[in-house]
């Protein structure tokens, strides 16, 4: 599980996912050091706030924006109406590898 974007996320090895937008090019690479939990075959290991050397490495993959999201709004008997579209930037990033005190997890 990881922090990033002010959201948490929990994240596999080998996904990808979409994260708020990023200031990053794409196809360079992106490591987070915000890990909060990590879960292995010997255990889960949470953080106090992060893990000690828990590193994500990750590939931006596009910039897109999200789907169209409608807001509406109307006052009754005064013909007074808006209607609002909203399409939020994201980040499309894969993740390449989860390390804890440089030891790759699987």
């Amino acid at each position: 599980m990881v922090e990033a974007s002010g959201k948490q996320f929990w994240l596999q090895p080998g996904r990808y996912y979409d994260l708020d937008r990023l200031d990053v090019a794409v196809d360079e690479t992106l490591r987070l050091d915000q890990v909060l939990m990590v879960r292995s075959g010997a255990g889960i290991t949470v953080g106090t706030p992060y893990v000690k050397g828990g590193q994500i490495n990750l590939t931006v993959l596009a910039h897109r924006r999200g789907p169209k999201l409608l807001v509406y709004k109307m006052r009754r008997k005064k013909k007074t109406r808006s209607k609002r579209g909203h399409r939020q930037a994201l980040t499309r990033v894969r993740v390449d590898s989860i390390t804890v005190a440089g030891q790759p997890l699987a």
